[in-house]
């Protein structure tokens, strides 16, 4: 299992080691500029989780994913606290949730 400080250093850490896409959230899925089309949240898996508190400032509250698809396409999702139904599906905070749920 992985360990990391900061989101900073959880993205260089993931992208070492082959998380080289940035994924952004949209409302039915996922998405990245160097795909051609979004993935939808059966097609992919989160691998790994990491999540930050800021100590002082929760402007620095982040959850990391690591993601891969079904056709091993792998990247990184950098989401704040508070994954709301106004900007995502259902089925998109179904996913999240379950592997976002503390530990």
């Amino acid at each position: 299992m992985y360990s990391y400080d900061t989101v900073s250093e959880a993205v260089s850490g993931l992208k070492k080691r082959g998380y080289t896409l940035d994924f952004n959230l949209e409302q039915d899925g996922i998405s990245s500029r160097d795909l051609p089309a979004a993935l939808s949240p059966s097609e992919f898996e989160i691998t790994e989780i990491h999540r930050f508190e800021g100590n002082s400032d929760p402007d620095d509250e982040a959850v990391v994913y690591a993601i891969e698809s079904r056709h091993g396409t792998k990247g990184i999702l950098v989401n704040g606290f508070g994954i709301s139904s106004d900007t995502i599906g259902e089925e998109m905070i179904r996913k999240l949730t379950i592997h976002h749920s503390p530990e």
